[in-house]
């Protein structure tokens, strides 16, 4: 651990996170964990919302499924919508 993070470009990297630079590699980093982010909540909601109708499991799955197909469109326009701000 102590190597990765002695890593000059992993520093370089975790800097510009911690800044909130946006390039690509950071954005792409920013959708992937929001993405993730997202399955997680849907699959939490479908349990909640149709668990008990067509099983815990199934509606985990249908709504980690489904749930990234709304918030990866509204991640890329907000990461564009600040990639824009911070340029201008």
């Amino acid at each position: 651990m102590r190597d990765i993070l002695s890593n000059a470009n992993m520093s370089a990297f975790l800097t510009n996170m911690a800044a909130g630079d946006l390039n690509i590699v950071t954005g792409l980093l920013w959708l992937v964990l929001a993405t993730v982010v997202s399955m997680i909540g849907g699959a939490i909601g479908g349990m909640i919302l149709a668990g008990k109708d067509i099983g815990y499991s199934f509606s985990a799955m249908l709504g980690a499924l489904f749930a990234p197909a709304g918030a990866i469109p509204a991640i890329l326009l907000g990461l564009v919508i600040l990639t824009l701000w911070t340029n201008f």
